[in-house]
């Protein structure tokens, strides 16, 4: 098929997500192999934000493609209540991939499912309705996870459900009160939270639901003792802590799992994303044995057709045992430290630059008109002189793929890339910041 056919069809049958569908230009992609894409002109494109911070091993994985036709060979398809041996396998890894507390996997299509199933497990779990989730958070689209998602992608939804509860987020950057301390930061942020549970009227709090480093809104990185304080926070009041690993976890920041970081165990761990890599979707909920237990003697009323696909399993067995063999966690860690090392770069030299956030390979720089008073390039929930459309498309045309949410430019590319290729790419952001500049200068 040519470019054009691919073009036309995808601009006149396709209704493509979070746009408006008039002018719309994709780029029709002939091969990709690792972290670069290829267009039928032969131009390289370099994948700087994993695609939807979901292909964190890059395009090509041998090892998976191999899995997968292996499986398509046995089986593509039983329904989950049969035993399946991809399946089983694969819960099994994760649970031990899990701290000591927790027990069972339920396997769901992707990552707003999960979110909206971790969430009727905790209903279930403790009888109680209400959940509490944050302002800065996105945990998916569908009328469940949007009405957990605290940023404008939930407008559309409402008046949405009852019993759904925000709390703002610790984002210490935008803070107006001036905290000396990570610490003192955290015991404000939950002491905050705390009084808010109380308000709500604690014996009907179901969880309290966190991206545990939030995503797309702009790789937020929890203060020195925020989440052990909500873990205390459940404890006390018998509420489900859920930590929504979608996007950070599968080794995003240096650890398996983001909340390793930071030394608590949640309850429940909501997963997609990382797990297959994208090559088929697939998500998940991990439950503490405790919950499991529960659900022994009591109805789980949670189900879907394609629960554990195992085509989708077998992917990600085989993308595991890669992380494993590649030694992935030690590649992020090296490449991160590069990552980390070329923002802060970036932030001293350029006054558009008002902070940066990096945690393994996932990164955030934050644009700001004036360092000073803090003021975003764009205001939020807007970008009415398309300001950060036309920095993502000075970016593209370096060959640079990402996106932007806010006045934040996402990076996070797959956890495969060299120190080179990381030095070579953020070479692109530096020029492209100076456009941001001049931007900032004007208002």
């Amino acid at each position: 098929m040519s470019k054009e056919t691919i073009k036309y069809n995808h601009c006149t049958y396709n209704l493509q997500s979070w746009s408006k569908q008039k002018g719309l230009n994709p780029i029709p992609i002939e091969k990709a192999e690792g972290i670069y894409m290829w267009d039928f002109d032969g131009r390289r494109y370099t994948d700087m934000s994993s695609q939807l911070v979901n292909l964190n091993v890059g395009h090509g994985n041998r090892a998976i493609i191999d899995a997968i036709k292996e499986q398509a060979e046995k089986y593509c398809y039983l329904s989950p209540s049969y035993g399946s041996e991809p399946r089983g396998e694969l819960a099994k890894m994760i649970i031990e991939r899990m701290p000591d507390n927790m027990g069972k996997v339920f396997f769901t299509n992707g990552g707003a499912d999960a979110n909206e199933n971790a969430v009727k497990i905790a209903r279930m779990y403790t009888g109680r309705q209400k959940v509490f989730s944050r302002y800065r958070s996105y945990h998916g689209s569908t009328y469940g996870a949007g009405n957990l998602t605290g940023e404008p992608r939930r407008y559309p939804l409402e008046p949405g459900a009852p019993g759904f509860v925000k709390f703002f987020d610790p984002y210490i950057y935008r803070e107006a009160l001036p905290f000396k301390t990570e610490k003192e930061a955290s015991d404000y942020y939950v002491s905050k939270l705390r009084e808010q549970v109380i308000y709500e009227g604690a014996d009907n709090v179901a969880a309290i639901v966190m991206e545990t480093i939030t995503g797309s809104n702009g790789v937020i990185i929890p203060p020195d003792g925020y989440l052990q304080g909500v873990r205390r926070i459940c404890d006390e009041f018998g509420i489900v802590m859920i930590c929504d690993e979608v996007m950070a976890g599968f080794g995003r920041t240096g650890k398996m799992f983001a909340f390793e970081n930071f030394d608590v165990k949640p309850d429940i761990v909501s997963f997609a994303k990382g797990v297959t890599c994208g090559y088929v979707q697939l998500g998940g909920v991990a439950v503490s044995k405790k919950i499991a237990e529960f659900f022994d003697d009591h109805l789980l009323s949670c189900g879907l057709t394609y629960s554990g696909h195992p085509l989708a399993c077998a992917a990600g067995v085989a993308c595991l045992k890669f992380y494993d063999e590649a030694h992935i966690l030690d590649n992020v860690n090296k490449s991160g430290a590069v990552l980390s090392e070329c923002l802060n770069e970036l932030k001293n030299k350029h006054e558009s630059v008002g902070d940066v956030r990096c945690i393994g390979l996932f990164s955030a720089i934050e644009l700001v008109n004036d360092r000073d008073t803090r003021e975003p390039l764009v205001p939020y929930g807007k970008d009415p002189e398309g300001k950060m459309k036309k920095l993502i498309g000075a970016l593209k045309e370096k060959g640079f793929m990402t996106y932007s949410h806010e006045n934040m430019i996402l990076i996070s590319p797959p956890l495969i890339i060299t120190e080179e290729q990381v030095r070579e790419e953020m070479a692109k952001v530096d020029e492209v910041l100076d456009i941001a500049d001049e931007m900032a200068k004007k208002g």
